[in-house]
C-alpha cells in the first residue's frame, strides 16, 4: 500500500471544478456568466432616500423621453419603455454588436408613503431622474426640549 500526501486545498479546487461542471451541464450555459436573451437588457438604477425625498436614477441612453412610462400604484414604482434599434444598413458588415436592445419594465416598492402628485421626472444625459416627495407624516421630526 502506497502512501500518498493529502492536499486539501487542490482537493478543493477539485470539487469546484466538478460543481461548476455540474450546474453547467445542468443549465446548458455558465452560470458565472449568464447569456441573457438577444435583445433583452434592464437598465441600471438607483434608489437613494433623503431627509424629503426618495431619488431614483435609471440609465435608459438612447431613448426618447416618449418611449418610457412611469406610473405609481400602492407605493410601488414602475418603469416601463422600450429601447429600439437603429435601422440595420445592409452594406455594413458588423463585427461586434454590444448594445442591447428591448423592452424592459423595472417595478419598486418605495420604502415610505410619497406625495404622488408631487413627483417630478426629468431626463438628461440618458440618466432618468425621479424625485418622490415623501408625504408630511413620514419626514423625522424633531422634538425640542425644554428645561424646567
Amino acid at each position: 500500500m502506497a502512501i500518498t500526501r493529502w492536499r486539501p486545498f487542490r482537493d478543493l479546487v477539485n470539487i469546484q471544478e466538478e460543481m461548476n461542471r455540474l450546474f453547467d451541464d445542468f443549465f446548458g450555459r455558465s452560470v458565472s456568466r449568464p447569456e441573457w436573451p438577444e435583445g433583452a437588457w434592464t437598465p441600471s438604477v438607483d434608489v437613494a432616500e433623503t431627509k424629503d425625498d426618495v431619488v431614483i436614477k435609471a440609465e435608459i441612453p438612447g431613448m426618447k423621453k416618449e418611449d418610457v412610462k412611469i406610473s405609481i400604484q400602492d407605493n410601488v414604482l414602475t418603469l416601463k419603455g422600450e429601447k429600439k434599434q437603429e435601422k440595420e444598413e445592409k452594406d455594413a458588415n458588423f463585427h461586434r454588436i454590444e448594445r442591447s436592445y428591448g423592452a424592459f419594465c423595472r417595478s419598486f416598492t418605495l420604502p415610505t408613503s410619497v406625495k404622488t402628485d408631487k413627483i417630478k421626472a426629468t431626463y438628461k444625459d440618458g440618466v432618468l431622474n425621479i424625485t418622490l416627495p415623501k408625504t408630511e407624516e413620514v419626514k423625522p421630526k424633531e422634538i425640542p426640549i425644554s428645561i424646567e
